[in-house]
């Protein structure tokens, strides 16, 4: 699905926790979640601490939608 929607000209970005399977299934711009059972956040987190989390990794996502690229990217 990503791929075909790259395919149209609209960059996508695929967060995820396993980033060997986006690699796999051909994502181009990859953006590293925090874990498996919880990829946007962590529950033990404060409210607070939890929205910093999450914050930055959408700031990276959008980082990585703005990025152009050559080749497939893992976006640290």
């Amino acid at each position: 699905m990503v791929k075909e929607i790259e395919r149209a000209g609209i960059p996508v970005v695929h967060v995820c926790t396993v980033t060997p399977i986006s690699m796999t299934v051909g994502a181009n711009r990859i953006v590293p979640a925090i874990a498996i059972p919880h990829p946007l956040g962590n529950p033990a987190l404060t409210l607070e601490e939890e929205k910093d989390i999450r914050r930055k990794l959408l700031k990276k996502a959008f980082r990585a939608l703005t990025t152009e690229i050559e080749d497939q990217t893992i976006f640290e």
